[in-house]
């Protein structure tokens, strides 16, 4: 993967408590290791605490608070799962508009586990197949989406290319696959 992804900035959107830490971890090292440049948007500046479920993990710092960071300095959008973290997301309308804006601007994004729920809440998942933590696929169908059992699903319906996964044994596709649909999008860009 090396180079994939150099001199892009990914954006990645956590809650400052409450993201799946391997789902946050996994996608971060990919996205270096890939060349890109990774960095975490919260609601406040800090750190973000991470979970390994119900268990608390390591925090790591926040780059940016979301308020402050603009959607057009980021080739690429990352939001990790966790089922408190896309929950509160989507409470913080400066997330919820980010989350809008670079689907309008037609960025490539990465979404895993019950990442969807920010998504739903941006209202950008009407007209898309994607998959999720299976207990997201009512909200995904009742947004208008169209829910699978994937390990990883890309959809290309909209202005963006969106890749989902179910959880984290799927992360090893999920990070290969959203490399390079990274790649693909922002070299068209």
């Amino acid at each position: 993967m090396a180079n994939q992804l150099e001199g892009r900035r990914i954006a990645f959107m956590a809650a400052n408590e409450g993201m799946e830490q391997v789902e946050f971890v996994k996608p971060w090292q990919a996205v270096k290791e890939a060349g890109g440049t990774p960095e975490l948007l919260s609601p406040k500046p800090g750190q973000a605490q991470a979970f390994n479920h119900l268990d608390k993990g390591d925090a790591f710092p926040v780059d940016r608070a979301i308020a402050d960071a603009n959607p057009r300095d980021y080739d690429a959008l990352v939001l990790p799962g966790g089922v408190a973290n896309p929950d509160e997301l989507r409470r913080v309308p400066e997330a919820v508009e980010f989350v809008r804006s670079m689907f309008a601007a037609g960025k490539p994004a990465a979404v895993i586990c019950h990442g969807p729920w920010t998504v739903v809440e941006a209202d950008q998942v009407r007209g898309r197949t994607l998959t999720s933590w299976p207990s997201l696929q009512t909200d995904i169908r009742n947004a208008g989406g169209t829910w699978v059992d994937k390990e990883v699903q890309v959809c290309a319906n909209g202005p963006n290319v969106l890749v989902t996964s179910r959880k984290p044994d799927d992360l090893p596709a999920f990070c290969q696959q959203f490399v390079t649909e990274f790649q693909r999008q922002t070299q068209s860009a």
